[in-house]
């Protein structure tokens, strides 16, 4: 019995991970140590959840020219770019940001700006990845 319900929970868990999309962002020239993630997957309400996770990142304050923060920037199925949001730093190894959105996300790029706030990108673009 036992070893069916752990065979339940691995076909489960294979399941629910299974429509999810990760990809890799390229190697950066800027931050060359950095390895991002984004994940996208469609929740029950039909939007899309976006998680972007970069590792060794390094602080904006130490790109050339210095800058704030990262912001995370979404590109949709109609070419429209939007502020997903920033990057935030859980510990000094990694930085996430999980989204929900109703666009289906077609590109993301990672941008090192001053302000968080902006409607379009100004900064340094840090990397780009397309999603499927």
């Amino acid at each position: 019995m036992k070893s069916f319900i752990n065979v339940l929970s691995v076909t489960i868990i294979l399941f629910l991970t299974s429509c999810a999309t990760t990809t890799k962002f390229p190697v950066s020239s800027i931050t060359p140590a950095a390895e991002i993630t984004a994940k996208k997957k469609q929740d029950s309400n039909k939007n899309y959840v976006i998680e972007v996770t970069a590792k060794n990142l390094a602080s904006a304050n130490r790109v050339d020219p210095s800058k704030k923060n990262y912001n995370v920037w979404i590109v949709t199925e109609n070419n429209s770019t939007k502020n997903a949001g920033m990057l935030v730093n859980k510990n000094a190894k990694t930085a996430t940001l999980k989204i929900v959105t109703p666009y289906d996300v077609k590109e993301i790029f990672i941008t090192a700006e001053d302000q968080g706030n902006y409607s379009y990108p100004l900064g340094i673009e840090i990397s780009r990845t397309t999603l499927k």
